[in-house]
């Protein structure tokens, strides 16, 4: 891949990363921030612990990502980024786009997915 493309692909993940980083800090500090509140009504106590349990599965969702992306973000630096960790060929530019912490070229991708729908049935 060359030079210019790499910078591209590490500006991207970068704003990715700084973005989760941003939106977390405002999650934590939204939480922390947050009295008890007292709900007399246990539909709206439920109501509220479900919406919070599901903003905890998004942010360890994007915990993860964030995982990824410094992966990717290493793999720049080794010159690893954009090869398929499967076959040895080069992740299309698109598909980096798209899916820029991707670590398949998307035949090996289809092929990992076709296997693990078979091995599901």
């Amino acid at each position: 891949m060359e030079k210019d493309r790499f910078e591209h692909f590490k500006e991207l993940l970068n704003g990715k990363l700084a973005e989760l980083i941003n939106d977390a800090g405002k999650t934590v500090s939204g939480m922390s921030g947050a009295t008890e509140e007292n709900y007399p009504d246990p539909t709206d106590r439920a109501s509220h612990e479900t919406d919070t349990s599901f903003l905890l599965r998004v942010k360890d969702r994007e915990r993860k990502l964030a995982g990824k992306i410094k992966e990717a973000l290493k793999r720049i630096e080794d010159g690893s980024y954009g090869i398929c960790e499967l076959c040895g060929e080069n992740i299309s530019d698109k598909r980096l786009e798209a899916r820029p912490v991707t670590t398949c070229c998307i035949d090996c991708k289809k092929e990992e997915e076709e296997q693990e729908k078979r091995s599901n049935a």
